[in-house]
């Protein structure tokens, strides 16, 4: 099932209307997180390091909708923790898809496939499945061995089934270019509708604070791994601009408030990435007293000084795309041009990558330290029996 042409459709004509407008702020997707416990601990992931007591709390299907219908955006992204350990996400994504919700379903997918009958294929459901590349990478980066196989067995299982699904990976120090244009191979003949792509965000309490990448490490990166992208019929499920952003080909602040999370504790400010503003009560008290000006590359501060996470910048990608007629037919080129060879390669017509003679591949990181973080984290009793269902 491709991904719906009316998603689409529903966001340009969202996005027209707010133009039109006069808005200045105001969401494209909203994330939201109803649990953090999980089932994993990913050695580049900040979320779930809380005690006991807030791992096993759980937003009510109410809360999520009263959440949806308050931001207002047309896609909600939900994601944890693991949301497949929430013992009602099958009735949230409903309540979701019931009121005009496109509803992407972030999961590491070892709970997938024995889950999958709680959910039905439409086309305002995505199952999001975290693969951070080929097998022996996406093992090391979540600190625990079959996880990829799982995740790819679930993929192919739920496409069976008639769902839509894409994979989600986050890039971090060391990881090689090539293997990463195999990935891409890899995951469009598996036949997902599209992949999302970006590099991590260096939160404080990442089990491993060595894995994150430096804004020119970044554009470095993304230059060597995405070169002729549109023309490798890889479906990427971002704006073409937002790409180009993390290729150093445009530069772009950070839009913040585009999208905004609701978890447990309430609307966490400033961002997806950071709560060091607190909690807001409310969305539009999220948007009426946060002190917007203290965030971004452009304000100095440290924590944003190298994030080019899509959260903060592929809205910025999109009102760049919506500022002027010649940006907008940019994009629509831009778009068909990547359609085009998406066709080519779902029809068989294109080879799989191949790196091009002298182009410079990143080098993975020395033999020690991959060793070193391919050694499981200790399992925290109490985080264990939160995700228990």
């Amino acid at each position: 099932m491709p991904v719906p042409f009316r998603m689409q459709m529903t966001m340009f004509k969202y996005i027209l209307g707010k133009k039109l407008s006069g808005a200045e702020r105001y969401p494209l997707v909203m994330m939201l997180e109803p649990l953090f416990a999980c089932n994993l601990e990913c050695a580049g992931c900040g979320k779930i390091q809380y005690p006991p007591d807030v791992l096993r709390k759980r937003l009510t299907p109410e809360e999520c909708w009263k959440a949806a219908d308050e931001c207002g955006a047309p896609i909600v992204t939900v994601a944890g923790g693991e949301p497949l350990a929430h013992p009602e996400i099958d009735k949230i994504v409903d309540g979701l898809v019931a009121r005009g919700k496109f509803v992407y379903l972030c999961t590491n997918a070892i709970l997938l496939e024995k889950n999958l009958h709680r959910f039905k294929p439409t086309s305002q459901l995505i199952f999001s499945i975290h693969l951070d590349g080929v097998e022996k990478t996406h093992d090391r980066m979540v600190c625990q061995e079959g996880v990829w196989k799982a995740a790819t067995s679930a993929i192919k299982k739920a496409k069976a089934l008639g769902f839509n699904v894409m994979t989600n990976s986050t890039i971090f120090q060391g990881e090689d270019s090539a293997e990463f244009r195999h990935f891409f191979d890899e995951c469009m003949a598996m036949g997902v509708d599209g992949m999302m792509i970006s590099p991590g965000y260096a939160y404080e309490k990442a089990p491993q604070q060595d894995l994150f990448l430096l804004r020119d490490q970044t554009k470095k990166w993304f230059k060597e791994t995405l070169k002729d992208w549109r023309k490798m019929g890889w479906d990427f499920n971002h704006s073409t601009f937002y790409l180009d952003f993390l290729e150093g080909k445009r530069d772009y602040e950070c839009t913040p408030w585009g999208i905004p999370l609701r978890n447990v504790f309430g609307w966490q400010r400033p961002c997806y990435l950071m709560s060091e503003g607190g909690y807001a009560a409310s969305y539009k008290e999220l948007l009426d007293s946060t002190e917007w000006e203290t965030y971004g590359h452009a304000s100095g501060n440290p924590k944003c000084a190298n994030c080019m996470v899509h959260s903060g910048y592929e809205p910025s990608s999109v009102n760049d795309a919506f500022s002027g007629p010649a940006k907008f037919l940019r994009m629509v080129f831009d778009v068909a041009e990547v359609a085009g060879s998406v066709k080519k390669r779902r029809a068989g017509k294109l080879k799989n990558s191949a790196i091009p003679s002298g182009f410079p591949v990143s080098r993975p990181l020395p033999e020690a330290a991959s060793k070193d973080s391919e050694a499981a984290l200790p399992r925290d009793s109490a985080r264990s029996s939160a995700v228990r269902q």
